[in-house]
C-alpha cells in the first residue's frame, strides 16, 4: 500500500518501537501522523521532538493520549481509581461482559480516537498482552480467597474483591478490544492495520528464568504469552473478515532495545527509587510472623543514581541486567529500527517473512477438493434417507446461531407449501401468513419439533407467541426475567424466532427475487468459472433447497463470506 498522503495512526507512538516506526514512516510522505501514549506529557513530548527534528508543518505530528482499553470518559484515569469506585468498576466490567451494542462501541476510547482522526493506516505498537495479563488475576484471586476465608464475614468486602477479580478476566477483555477495534476501523475506513505483538517470554520457552518473584515459569508471564497467542489468532480471523482492513502482525521474539544509555536517577514505575539507610546492627529475629510492611520507619538518604540503559516501555536495565538478558542463549535482543523496517516493508506490499498472520494462513489446513467432492455424496445420502423414512432433517439448534434454525425452518415452511421460487413470489404476503399459520396449527409434529428446538413462534399479530420448555432467544446472557418491549420483540424475531408476520414473508419474497436477479445478471456468463450461484445451482428455481438458500443469506445478509477458499 502506498503510504504517501495517507493519515497514519501510531498506537504507542511514544514507545521504543512506535518512535522507530514513526522515524521511518516520515520518509514515505504521509499526510499526517497521529502519535498516542498513555500519558498526555509523553504524547505531546514525542510530537514536539519529531516536529523539531523533521522540521515539519504545524499539526503534521498530532498527539493523543489515554487508555484505549476503557471507555472514553475513563481514558485519563488510573486503573486503581476506576477499580476503587463502585460505579466505575461496574462500568468497566459491563463494557466487556455485556453484548456489544452502539452505546458500548461509541463510548469507547478506540471508537472516539478513530472517529476523530479517521486513519488510513494503523501501526499498533501497544503491548496489548502485557496491558491485559499484568492486571494479574492470580493476585485478585488470592484477595478473594483471603476475604472469603476470613472470620469477619464481610460480604461488602467480598463483593468488591470478587468484582475486581472479574475485572481482571483476560480473554473477555481481549475479545472486546478486538471487537471495538475491528468495528471502528470498518466504520471509519481504515485500510491497513499492522500489529507489533509479543511472544510474552522474549522468545524463550517454559524454562524462562525471568520472573517477578513468582514460581518458574511465571504464571503471570505465561498469561502474557497466552493472551499474545489468543491475540494473534483473533487477528488471523480479522484478516479473514470481508470488508475489513488488511491485517498483519510482527511478533519479535527477543528483548527490544534500546532508546538511550545514560547516568541518572533510577525510576521504578515512574517513581524515584530512594536509598534507605539501614545500620548493619539493625537485625530482626526470624521468629513469629513475617510482615511485608513491618511498620518500622526507615531513613531515606537520597535517591538511587547510576548508569542505565533505557528500553522504552519495557523499563530501564542496569549494565548487569542488560548483559545477562542479551547473553547468547538468553533472550538476546532485536533493535526497534529492524522492527520498523519490516513494518514499513509489509505495509508497502513487501514480503519480509515475519508476518504472523500470513504464517498462520499458510500453515493451516484449508477446505480440500476431496471434501468438496464428497459433500455432494453426503447430501445425496441424506436426501435418500429423508425420502425412505418420510421425514425432513431441518435443524437441531446445535450449530448455532439460533438465527440459522429460524431461517431453516421458515425456508422449510415455504418449501412445504409453495414447492418452488416462482409460486412463492407470486403469492400475496397476507395469504402467505394465513397459510403458514394454518399449516402450523394443523401440523402438530412440525410445530412441536420447532418449539422443542428452542425456537419460539411469533404469531401473525406480533402480540402473541408459542414456546416450548426451553428457548434459545432471548439468550441466557439477558437473564431469567426480561421486560418485554417492542424493540426486544423485533430483535428476538430477527435473532431466533420463527416469525409468522406478513413483513417477514415479504422479506422472504425479496430474498427469492434477489437470488433470481443475481442469476439473470450473470446469464451471459452462465458457463463461466466466475459464476458460482447460477441457475443450475438453484435447480432453475423449480425446487427450494433450504441449506443453499440460508448459506446464500449468511453470505449476503450477514456479511459472513469466507474469503479464503
Amino acid at each position: 500500500m502506498d503510504i504517501k498522503n495517507k493519515r497514519v495512526l501510531v498506537l504507542g507512538g511514544w514507545g521504543l518501537v512506535g518512535s522507530a516506526i514513526t522515524r521511518k514512516v516520515v520518509n514515505e510522505n504521509p499526510k499526517q501522523i497521529i502519535l498516542t501514549s498513555l500519558k498526555k506529557q509523553e504524547a505531546e513530548e514525542i510530537c514536539a521532538e519529531f516536529t523539531k527534528k523533521f522540521k515539519t508543518r504545524k499539526n503534521f505530528f498530532v498527539p493523543w493520549w489515554g487508555n484505549i482499553f476503557v471507555r472514553y470518559e475513563y481514558k485519563d484515569l488510573s486503573r486503581d481509581t476506576c477499580l476503587n469506585d463502585d460505579v466505575m468498576r461496574f462500568n468497566l466490567i459491563s463494557d466487556f461482559v455485556h453484548d456489544l451494542d452502539d452505546k458500548i462501541l461509541k463510548g469507547s476510547s478506540i471508537y472516539q480516537l478513530f472517529k476523530k482522526f479517521k486513519p488510513d493506516i494503523v501501526f499498533d505498537c501497544i503491548n496489548t498482552a502485557t496491558a491485559i495479563a499484568y492486571q494479574n488475576i492470580y493476585s485478585s484471586y488470592n484477595e478473594v480467597l483471603s476475604v472469603s476465608q476470613s472470620n469477619e464475614r464481610d460480604f461488602q468486602k467480598l463483593r468488591i474483591a470478587s468484582e475486581k477479580m472479574i475485572s481482571s478476566s483476560y480473554i473477555p477483555q481481549l475479545i472486546r478490544h478486538i471487537q471495538l477495534l475491528h468495528n471502528s476501523m470498518r466504520e471509519f475506513g481504515t485500510s491497513f492495520y499492522l500489529k507489533v505483538g509479543t511472544s510474552g517470554t522474549g522468545g524463550m520457552g517454559l524454562n524462562v528464568p525471568y520472573t517477578h518473584s513468582e514460581e518458574k515459569p511465571s504464571r503471570v508471564l505465561l498469561s502474557k504469552s497466552s493472551v499474545a497467542g489468543a491475540h494473534s489468532l483473533l487477528l488471523f480471523l480479522m484478516a479473514r473478515t470481508q470488508g475489513g482492513p488488511k491485517v498483519k502482525e510482527l511478533k519479535p521474539t527477543a528483548s527490544i532495545a534500546w532508546k538511550k544509555i545514560k547516568y541518572g536517577t533510577i525510576l521504578n514505575r515512574g517513581k524515584v527509587v530512594p536509598i534507605c539507610s539501614v545500620n548493619f546492627d539493625d537485625t530482626i529475629e526470624l521468629q513469629g510472623t513475617f510482615k511485608r510492611n513491618d511498620g518500622r520507619k526507615y531513613r531515606k538518604k537520597g535517591s538511587f543514581k547510576t548508569v542505565y540503559i533505557d528500553t522504552g516501555e519495557n523499563g530501564i536495565f542496569s549494565r548487569g541486567e542488560f548483559e545477562t538478558i542479551t547473553t547468547v542463549g538468553q533472550m538476546e535482543f532485536v533493535t526497534p529500527e529492524e522492527i520498523a523496517e519490516n513494518a514499513i516493508e509489509e505495509v508497502k506490499g513487501g514480503q519480509t517473512g515475519h508476518d504472523i498472520v500470513s504464517a498462520l494462513d499458510s500453515a493451516v489446513m484449508e477446505p480440500t477438493y476431496r471434501a468438496g467432492f464428497m459433500q455432494g455424496e453426503a447430501v445425496k445420502k441424506l436426501d435418500e434417507l429423508e425420502r425412505k423414512y418420510k421425514t425432513h432433517s431441518v435443524a437441531f439448534e446445535m450449530l448455532g446461531p439460533p438465527r440459522l434454525s429460524k431461517l431453516l425452518y421458515e425456508a422449510h415452511l415455504i418449501r412445504l407449501i409453495y414447492k418452488d421460487f416462482n409460486s412463492y413470489i407470486s403469492a400475496a404476503p397476507d395469504n402467505i401468513a394465513k397459510k403458514m399459520t394454518e399449516y402450523l396449527k394443523k401440523n402438530h409434529s412440525l410445530r412441536n419439533e420447532i418449539l422443542s428446538n428452542g425456537i419460539p413462534i411469533l404469531m401473525p399479530d406480533g402480540k402473541r407467541y408459542l414456546r416450548g420448555e426451553n428457548v434459545t432467544i432471548p439468550s441466557a446472557n439477558e437473564g431469567n426475567s426480561i421486560s418485554i418491549t417492542k424493540e426486544k420483540v423485533e430483535k428476538w424475531a430477527a435473532d431466533g424466532w420463527l416469525d409468522l408476520r406478513q413483513q417477514n414473508w415479504k422479506r422472504w419474497k425479496d430474498r427469492f427475487v434477489a437470488i433470481i436477479n443475481q442469476c439473470e445478471n450473470e446469464d451471459d456468463y452462465m458457463n463461466s468459472s466466475r459464476v458460482l450461484f447460477n441457475s443450475d445451482y438453484w435447480d432453475n428455481f423449480k425446487s427450494i433447497n433450504i441449506g443453499r438458500i440460508v448459506g446464500w443469506l449468511f453470505i449476503h445478509e450477514e456479511n459472513g463470506l469466507r474469503i479464503k477458499r
